[in-house]
């Protein structure tokens, strides 16, 4: 699978880009980052510093710094000034390319015919992409995405943060043609590291033991999202582990659509469960995980890296 991984580093973003180098099924063109969890000169030298760090060829091209139309929001409240603070990564020995990340993809789906899309942060850079490269858009197999919710949100009560970020570059993706998996919060959510977890991450390598200080920060400021157990919920690998071991999921289809009008609502991915509206299907939903298997496969995944 040949696949490009939006981000916005961030955490568990790291994660994800991690999954997926470690990951044989998927041939990682390159990382593309967007603002989210913080601006995007930070998410893009993240991204690249985690590349580093870790010995991975694999290039980064900066997106978009601002949402379409809505004001620039950042969760620095949830991954502090730096977006990944908590361990201290050395500065990254690579450039970032000069080449935008919207030119990237298109480039990358001019290429292939089966390009997959992962992003796990705001829409921004896929929308533009849709709308500056719409003869291209045939060419992407799927977009595999960390957003939304169907029940609930996280930045709002209706609203999920990637999606709040970028409503209106959303409400672009979902009603495109182009075949989209979302992972929602309900999903996300199942998938927790607690301590055990940080102190397997801890004992992989002198390296992971940096990584176990970013879950232990998390800790501190997911407070509102934290379980019963103390764990934190690893949101942004789980696209990646659809993509390599979808059998461990449960998916049901459903129209989803992007409030970008309410007042209260602003922001909600407005997932059809009953199909009360009829209308057709826009959307296989990521709706539960078996998490012990999802666990085991990302750590037997991580070790990999530990040869690097």
């Amino acid at each position: 699978m040949k696949v490009i991984l939006d981000c916005d580093p961030g955490h568990d973003d790291v994660f994800a880009i991690l999954l997926a180098a470690a990951s044989q099924e998927i041939e990682l063109l390159g990382i593309t980052t967007v603002m989210g969890n913080s601006y995007l000169q930070n998410t893009s030298k993240n991204a690249r510093a985690v590349l580093d760090f870790f010995g991975i060829e694999k290039p980064v091209f900066a997106g978009c710094s601002k949402p379409l139309i809505r004001n620039t929001i950042i969760a620095s409240h949830i991954h502090g000034p730096t977006g990944l603070d908590g361990a201290k990564l050395p500065p990254p020995r690579h450039s970032i390319e000069k080449m935008h990340a919207i030119d990237y993809i298109a480039q990358c789906a001019n290429k292939y015919n089966n390009l997959i899309l992962v992003p796990t942060g705001p829409l921004t850079n896929i929308a533009l992409f849709i709308l500056r490269y719409p003869f291209l858009t045939g060419k992407i197999s799927s977009i595999v995405l960390m957003g939304g919710g169907i029940f609930h949100g996280n930045i709002t009560p209706t609203a999920e943060f990637n999606i709040f970020a970028d409503p209106e570059a959303a409400k672009i993706v979902f009603n495109s043609d182009i075949p989209i998996v979302m992972a929602p919060l309900d999903l996300t959510h199942q998938v927790v590291v607690s301590s055990k977890e940080i102190n397997t991450i801890r004992r992989l390598s002198d390296k992971f033991n940096l990584l176990a200080d970013m879950f232990v920060y998390l800790q501190n400021t997911c407070k509102d999202e934290i379980t019963s157990t103390g764990g934190i919920a690893l949101h942004d690998p789980c696209p990646i582990m659809y993509l390599i071991h979808p059998e461990i999921f449960e998916i049901n289809e459903y129209k989803v659509d992007i409030e970008i009008k309410g007042e209260l609502t602003y922001g909600q991915t407005v997932v059809d469960v009953l199909n009360v509206t009829n209308n057709k299907p826009n959307a296989k939903v990521l709706t539960k995980v078996d998490s012990e298997l999802f666990l085991k496969i990302f750590f037997n995944k991580m070790k990999v890296l530990t040869s690097y």
